[in-house]
C-alpha cells in the first residue's frame, strides 16, 4: 500500500534537493571552470570571459604539451610509481592490519601504540632525507618514491577496524578444516574485505599519482620524473616559456592556460578510475570506521 506523503515531507524533499543542487554545482564549477579555461584563447581569459564554457575555442596548448616526447616518458614513470606503490602499500598495510586486529595475540596492545605514536610525531623533513638518501641508499631511485611513505598510520587504524569487525567464527572454522594463518588470510579474509581494499586502493593511488613532493626531494634524474613533477615546473614558468613554447604566440598561449590545462590532465586518469570502485569506498569507509 502507497504511504500518502504528508505535506511538510515534500516541502522537505524539494529543500533537500535543491540543497544538494547547490553542492553538486560548487564541486563541479572549479573543475569545468579549468576545463573552459584550458580549451579558451589567452585573449579571453585575460578579459575575464571564461566561466563555464570555452570562448574562442583552441587545442593549441594540449597540442603543444602533448606534442613533447618527454611527456609520455613522464606519465609512463607515474603509472609505474603509482601501480608498484600501491601494490606495496596494500599489501604492508594489510599485513600490518591484520594481526593488530586479533586480541588473542599477545602483543596487539604493544606493538598498536607504536602506530598511533607515528600518527603524531614525526622526524621532519632532513632527517626523513638524511634516512632516504644517505642511510638507505635510495637517492634517484624509484624506491625512493614508493618504499618510505609506503604505509599510512590512519589507514593501518581504519584496515584493523575492518578486519576486527570480520566475524572470528569463520576462522576458527577454516582452521578446524586444516587451514593455517596465512591460508585464512589469503582465502577468506581478502576476499571478504574487498571494500575496504578499494577504500586504500583509491587512497594510496591518488597520494602517490599526486605527489611531486618526494620526486622532487629525491630524483636527480629527469628522466625519472614522475608527470606530477614535470607539470609543476610548467606551471611554474621554469620550463613554461624556454622549452615549450616554439615561438612568441604559442609560449603567450602556453602562459595563459597551461595552469588549466595540466590540471585537467593530471586529475583526468583518476576521475577515470573513480566510478569502478566508487560503490566499495562509501561502504569500506563505513565499516572501517564503525566497527572496531
Amino acid at each position: 500500500m502507497k504511504v500518502k506523503e504528508s505535506k511538510g515531507y515534500r516541502v522537505f524533499q524539494v529543500f533537500n534537493l535543491l540543497i544538494m543542487l547547490f553542492v553538486v554545482f560548487v564541486t563541479l564549477y572549479p573543475f569545468l571552470y579549468l576545463l573552459a579555461q584550458s580549451f579558451s584563447s589567452e585573449a579571453a581569459i585575460y578579459a575575464g570571459k571564461v566561466s563555464f564554457f570555452p570562448v574562442d575555442f583552441t587545442t593549441r596548448t594540449y597540442s603543444i604539451i602533448l606534442g613533447k616526447q618527454d611527456f609520455f616518458v613522464y606519465y609512463g614513470n607515474t603509472v609505474f610509481y603509482s601501480v608498484v606503490g600501491t601494490v606495496i602499500s596494500l599489501v604492508g598495510t594489510a599485513v600490518l592490519a591484520y594481526p593488530l586486529s586479533k586480541k588473542r595475540l599477545v602483543l596487539n596492545r604493544f606493538f598498536t601504540p607504536f602506530v598511533v605514536f607515528t600518527m603524531f610525531f614525526a622526524g621532519g623533513m632532513i632527517p626523513n632525507y638524511v634516512l632516504v638518501a644517505q642511510a638507505l641508499h635510495m637517492r634517484d631511485t624509484m624506491w625512493a618514491i614508493v618504499i618510505p611513505g609506503a604505509i599510512s598510520a590512519y589507514n593501518v587504524l581504519l584496515m584493523k577496524s575492518f578486519f576486527a569487525g570480520l566475524p572470528d567464527e569463520l576462522e576458527e572454522a577454516a582452521a578446524v578444516d586444516g587451514m593455517n594463518a596465512y591460508g585464512i588470510f589469503i582465502k577468506i579474509i581478502v576476499p571478504l574485505s574487498k571494500p575496504i581494499i578499494a577504500t586504500m586502493f583509491l587512497f594510496y593511488i591518488v597520494g602517490i599519482w599526486n605527489n611531486w613532493w618526494s620526486p622532487f626531494l629525491y630524483l636527480d634524474s629527469k628522466d625519472k620524473w614522475p608527470i606530477a613533477l614535470y607539470l609543476r615546473q610548467l606551471i611554474m614558468g621554469a620550463m613554461g616559456t624556454q622549452e615549450v613554447g616554439a615561438g612568441l604566440d604559442e609560449s603567450s598561449q602556453i602562459a595563459a592556460t597551461v595552469k588549466s590545462a595540466c590540471m585537467v590532465l593530471t586529475a583526468a586518469p583518476i576521475i577515470c578510475v573513480y566510478p569502478f570502485i566508487q560503490k566499495y569506498f562509501v561502504q569500506g569507509m563505513m565499516m572501517g570506521s564503525v566497527k572496531g
